[in-house]
């Protein structure tokens, strides 16, 4: 199997530490035991080793899991005493577990390598015990990074449990295995296996069994990033556990908590924070301050501070009670974070006592990683408290131990907050440096940070994005009116163009781009000579911009205002482009935007004899269409083509040829799930019929079934969707309508993906003509850029908001004209179908052609 980056692997070691999906817990086939007595004190000479056994999983149930090892080392020494290589293995089984538990990696892979040595040969060689032990050594392969081995191990774990007929196990098996699969990047292969599994179950009768699976196949589609899937899922398994009554506690609010962090990944808090209350249930200590934890966070982001207060009481009560282990150190750090989101100036004290805390239990435990993730977060609040001396010792022994142990994804948190405190203590250049390695590691943990699991505290906003941004903020610097270095200029657009792929990369959830991509430089120095590339980045206190002309070395110009300000001005121009009679006040607010982007620029563009402009857009800027920038005379559209690009090609450009142009189109004219009806559709699908070759799908006509089936049937270069449909930051809201349902950017991508693998020509040319970006998200466009990487298509022209008039009709009718007829590019014919309605005294103000934008090759 083709070996994939390690590193999905090390940020789930670190950002999942309270989470188990359906692990086996070997000690469930021991004997049921009896509830030991306060005083327990091991009595060798009185217990016997199975006892021991018993001992060890009630403390192991219990949470004492240092104890539990205790329990479990006697007893193998008894059954080594005795011969008794069977239960020797099954204890060395428990102990893998419990060593895990603890942190202690090297104890747990010794224990697991020699209870297989045992099993491994004679009678034992296909025995339930040893598949169990199996699924625990892959257990512990993916807490390691090595999920290549996790996966063949679980697949061996498989093919024993069905020749035994064990169907719980095969199921658990194949559970694990998917996850494996989507740690190595193989989603696709892992969807599949989980659809499969998935039907298996619910062909299955109400049972315990079916109740686990689910809520296992559950927190694994969380995992891949089928959100909307992941909490069906969790909503069956809790309803299979209260129609069969089953009095597991425990059960329901580990259920609670798996829909609540699902809730998290959709960005439904309210839904969300009523889980964790229900989660909060638990009887276990771990699972119940996990619950509350998360909670926490929860209103914190939601400024919900009173409510944060009184679970902060609650959470202090229960911090001091939770017995010694990993996920004990992990719940101090995070309890200390939320505090310090707090700010009150109060609780410095009692975080710095938590933290001080995880760190001598880190150590006693002697877990490096623990030991480095909590030193780490101590400096952290010496950095808030401006302590930088004492946050610089603390972040160079949590980098030392984290980049000794070889964990990516908390070194490159140190690297980027040794770069803070150099930054602040005036060493730039050491800034940089810092900077620029926590980058290269995240570059490499891409795969990784895309399933980023919410029960620990993380975010992309707060802890990926500010690190691009304040590199290139220490790049662009320059004293007085001098120019940045081309090095540091590069580097900065480099900067940029990865950023909007970690954008896209979080927004689906897995590496988006798997392509070779193409270098825009390539494109404009030798295949359009005539192209400019424009990358603004917006930040804290600058509009930075990167200008690149054909065969030139890169430019740059900036205006000093607050971010605060730009995301207002920002939003008081989308909102006056969509209003029909503010022409005037929609050309100021233009002329502000054209003045930050291009008039320090007009110079360069016309000595080039630049004709299209392509840009890297950022934040915010991507809800406003370029076209509609005004210069006090002209629209931007009038000068010059435009198109917009994340930064990097999926496909090679190439211009669209007359010859190929054939086109499948399909539209919804009539009211539809709350959508209202589309008038002019209709106009507009005759209207492209009579410029191309087209197949036709209408209303009834066009559902997900027969809109695939064709798809699949002819290579159509033109997909043309004149249907309601809505690009939002978040991926399960993106989506386009069918007469019978929905397609979300994730399904439309499977759709496209099929005819690719039937047919290997690319989509040409996707429009999507009646969308719009979701109401209040400022990040909407955001979808828009996810739907043209994931189609497939070397182009896709969409609109950000719908226009439901004849004028649509009439400006799609150009556009296929001119491509059609002429030999222009597809920039410059949908140029010439905004032209020609920006003519028409109707049709004047930009709220009838500026909505319509190319994304990707413009050739």
């Amino acid at each position: 199997m083709k070996r994939k980056r390690s590193c999905f692997r090390r940020v789930r070691r670190l950002h999942a530490e309270a989470r188990r999906y359906v692990i086996v817990i070997f000690l469930a086939t021991l004997l049921t035991i009896s509830i030991l007595p306060p005083s327990f004190a091991f009595r060798t000479a009185e217990n016997s080793a199975q006892e021991l056994l018993q001992q060890g999983r009630n403390l192991y149930e219990a949470e004492q899991f240092e104890r539990a090892s205790l329990a479990f080392e006697q007893a193998l020494i008894n059954f080594k005493a005795q011969g008794d290589k069977l239960r020797q293995a099954m204890t060395l089984s428990n102990l893998c577990l419990t060593y895990q538990q603890l942190g202690k990696w090297t104890k747990a892979s010794q224990a697991i390598t020699e209870s297989l040595n045992l099993l491994q040969t004679g009678e034992n060689s296909q025995t339930q015990i040893l598949a169990q032990a199996l699924d625990i050594q892959g257990r512990l392969q993916l807490a390691q990074g090595k999920a290549e081995s996790a996966f063949n191990t679980w697949q061996q774990a498989a093919t024993i449990y069905a020749k035994i007929g064990d169907r719980t196990g095969s199921i658990r098996s194949q559970i694990n295995a998917a996850q494996a699969l989507q740690s190595l990047g193989n989603y696709r292969k892992a969807q599949k296996t989980l659809t499969e599994i998935n039907q298996t179950l619910q062909n299955q009768p109400d049972s315990t069994l079916k109740a686990t699976g689910l809520r296992s196949l559950g927190n694994v589609l969380r995992v891949v990033g089928d959100l909307e899937q992941s909490r069906k899922i969790l909503q069956q398994s809790l309803e299979v556990t209260t129609r069969m009554q089953l009095q597991s506690p425990q059960a329901i609010s580990e259920t609670w908590l798996s829909l609540g962090n699902t809730a998290t990944a959709q960005q439904d808090i309210p839904a969300a924070i009523n889980y964790y209350k229900q989660a909060a249930s638990s009887t276990s200590p771990t699972k119940r301050i996990q619950a509350d934890l998360n909670q926490l966070r929860l209103l914190l982001d939601d400024n919900q501070l009173n409510a944060a207060q009184a679970l902060v009481t609650k959470i202090q009560a229960q911090i001091p009670n939770l017995p010694a282990s990993r996920k004990a150190v992990y719940a101090r750090i995070n309890f200390a974070q939320s505090l310090m989101k707090l700010k009150t100036g109060q609780e410095v004290k009692e975080i710095a006592q938590l933290l001080a805390t995880a760190v001598q239990q880190a150590r006693d435990l002697q877990d490096q990683r623990s030991i480095a993730y909590a030193l780490g977060n101590l400096a952290a609040l010496y950095e808030q408290t401006q302590q930088f001396d004492n946050a610089q010792e603390l972040t160079q022994q949590a980098l030392a131990i984290s980049q000794a142990i070889n964990v990516p994804d908390i070194t490159y948190r140190w690297q980027w907050q040794l770069g803070r405190l150099l930054k602040a203590k005036g060493d730039i250049q050491g800034a940089i440096a810092a900077y620029t390695e926590s980058v290269k590691i995240l570059q490499s943990l891409r795969n990784d940070l895309v399933a980023i699991n919410p029960e620990v505290q993380f975010s992309f906003r707060d802890e990926v994005e500010p690190i691009y941004r304040q590199l290139v903020n220490l790049l662009l610097r320059s004293p007085g009116d001098s120019q940045p270095s081309q090095d540091n200029l590069v580097q900065a657009r480099t900067l940029i163009e990865s950023l909007q792929l970690a954008e896209l990369d979080n927004f689906f959830r897995v590496a988006c781009l798997e392509g070779r991509p193409i270098q825009i430089d390539a494109v404009i120095d030798r295949q359009d000579p005539t192209a400019a590339v424009i990358y603004p980045i917006i930040l804290d206190d600058k509009l930075e911009v990167i200008l690149k002309l054909p065969q030139q070395p890169l430019r740059h110009y900036k205006t000093n205002i607050a971010a605060s300000e730009v995301e207002k001005i920002l939003e008081q121009l989308r909102q006056q482009l969509i209003k029909p009679y503010t022409l005037q006040e929609t050309q100021a607010l233009s002329r502000q935007i054209y003045n930050w982007l291009l008039q320090p620029a007009e110079e360069y563009l016309a000595k080039s004899q630049i004709k299209t402009l392509v840009f890297v857009l950022d934040g915010s800027l991507r809800n406003i269409p370029m076209a509609a920038l005004y210069d006090g005379q002209k629209y931007l559209i009038e000068k010059y083509a435009i198109a917009l690009t994340p930064g990097l090609q999926l496909l090679s450009p190439k211009a669209l040829s007359q010859q190929q142009i054939k086109a499948l189109t399909a539209g919804i004219t009539e009211a539809r799930q709350g959508f209202s009806a589309l008038s002019n559709v209709a106009q507009e699908l005759n209207q492209i019929q009579s410029e191309v070759p087209t197949k036709v799908l209408l209303n009834q006509k066009f559902t997900s079934q027969t809109f695939q089936q064709e798809i699949n049937s002819v290579p159509f270069p033109v997909v043309h969707l004149a249907t309601h449909g809505q690009f939002s930051s978040n991926a399960d809201e993106t989506f386009i309508l069918t007469w019978d349902g929905r397609i979300n950017v994730n399904q439309l991508d499977t759709l496209l993906r099929i005819r690719e693998s039937q047919r290997p020509n690319a989509i040409e040319l996707l429009v999507l003509s009646a969308c719009q970006t979701a109401a209040g998200d400022k990040r909407a466009a955001l979808g828009l850029a996810g739907i043209a990487v994931r189609a497939g298509a070397r182009s896709t022209l969409a609109s950000l908001w719908n226009v439901d008039d004849q004028s649509t009709a009439e400006l799609m009718s150009q556009f296929y004209r001119e491509l059609t007829s002429t030999k222009l590019t597809k920039a410059e014919a949908l140029r010439q179908g905004q032209l020609a309605l920006l003519k028409n005294p109707k049709y004047q103000h930009p709220l009838f052609w500026a909505a319509y934008v190319l994304v990707g090759n413009w050739l």
